[in-house]
């Protein structure tokens, strides 16, 4: 059976109306096209103009490998100035990444070279908003935001592939105890279900992203990525009417966050080996019931 992916949907331009009622409302994913071609970043967002208004900035630097047990989540592999990992992702294939870097605040003019949709819906979080940055053949892990936002997330300047699944997925896709994400230990672009076989049958969406698309991803929606060029990222945040949605995020960022820390630094490979084998049960147990429903 392997993984059910459909294709996402895709419009030109939506109405606030469509949007509310198509996507927003059933929180179900949509690339807009056009969206970010009425900004100035769709013509300024260049590498090179990144590299000239954010300069030598140092920046932290993710890869691929596995989590350290005993560090806290989003801790960096290494460091490098800006200007200089652009040059490198122009140049070569590269699994280092820039996530969750605010370059907006070195370069406050670039505030002015995107508009947040409010025509669409409200609640937009970041005076600063997040970029990312990958070099060709980077991947992000399988996650899903801890604060549970709704993001548009716009991409420049290359390729990107994207997988997305529910929420209600969680379990099946091996979600680690107290953790935003999942068991880093298979490929969902191409697992095996054998050694995997919670896999086996779930759903999800998949699309690829161009210059200048813009991918609605609705709160709570787990998502991986692919970088197919060396290219980056803008994601623009917005709360969840919904209190319970809120009260999700505060328990995320307040306590088990916190808490998941605590026990990394405390028991280390203990922990982190209770939290894989705790992942595989739960998901063994969500298979054998056919969950979800």
């Amino acid at each position: 059976m392997g993984i059910l992916l459909k294709p996402i949907d895709i419009v030109d331009d939506i109405s606030q109306e469509d949007f509310r009622e198509k996507y927003l409302k059933p929180c179900k994913p949509v690339v807009i096209k056009n969206m970010a071609r009425k900004w100035p970043a769709y013509q300024k967002w260049t590498m090179e103009y990144m590299k000239e208004v954010v300069g030598d900035v140092e920046v932290p630097l993710y890869d691929s490998s596995k989590a350290d047990p005993a560090a806290p989540i989003n801790t960096p592999t290494t460091k490098m100035p800006f200007s200089e990992y652009v040059d490198l992702i122009q140049r070569e294939p590269t699994d280092l990444r820039i996530f969750f870097f605010d370059p907006i605040k070195f370069a406050p003019k670039l505030l002015d070279d995107y508009i947040p949709p409010k025509n669409l819906m409200g609640g937009f979080l970041d005076k600063y908003p997040s970029m990312f940055f990958g070099g060709k053949g980077s991947v992000t892990f399988l996650h899903y935001d801890i604060d549970m936002p709704h993001i548009f997330h716009t991409h420049f300047n290359g390729r990107k592939h994207v997988l997305l699944f529910e929420y209600k997925w969680k379990t099946r896709l091996y979600k680690l105890p107290y953790a935003t994400y999942a068991l880093e230990d298979y490929d969902i672009a191409n697992p095996d279900f054998e050694k995997f076989p919670a896999l086996d049958g779930i759903e999800g969406i998949e699309c690829y992203l161009e210059h200048g698309d813009t991918l609605f991803m609705p709160t709570g929606w787990w998502h991986w990525m692919k970088y197919l060029d060396g290219s980056f990222s803008i994601s623009l945040r917005a709360w969840d009417k919904s209190w319970a949605v809120k009260a999700h995020s505060l328990w995320n960022l307040a306590v088990q966050r916190n808490f998941d820390n605590f026990m990394k630094a405390r028991y280390k490979k203990r922990y982190m080996d209770w939290k894989e084998k705790k992942a595989v049960e739960k998901a063994n147990i969500a298979l054998k019931k056919g969950l979800p429903k």
